[in-house]
């Protein structure tokens, strides 16, 4: 039985763990090969980190991740590339310094 994945950001465990995913891969797919310029605007609470850890695992070639869903149809290359994942929700970022290591 599918649970919703309450509290859950992160693509890869979403899916590790057999909860429900709302298939939106189609777009990234399309975000990926189709277009230039973009900015990524949502509200808060919105889905942001999802689609930031969904499309880290696109490019880090996690096939596997993506059986069944619509991007596994579409993409046929798989090709792994490099990725540098910045999360930035974990503190609080008032100063500079928070920034400068010792």
């Amino acid at each position: 039985m599918n649970r919703y994945p309450l509290g859950i950001q992160t693509f890869e465990e979403i899916r590790k763990n057999n909860q429900y995913y709302v298939d939106k891969t189609d777009l990234i797919y399309n975000f990926v090969k189709g277009s230039q310029n973009n900015i990524l605007s949502r509200p808060r609470r919105f889905g942001k980190s999802l689609l930031v850890t969904t499309m880290q695992a696109y490019f880090e070639g996690k096939k596997d991740l993506f059986k069944g869903l619509a991007i596994e149809k579409l993409e046929k290359e798989w090709v792994k590339y490099p990725v540098i994942h910045l999360d930035l929700s974990r503190g609080k970022y008032y100063e500079i310094q928070v920034f400068i290591l010792p």
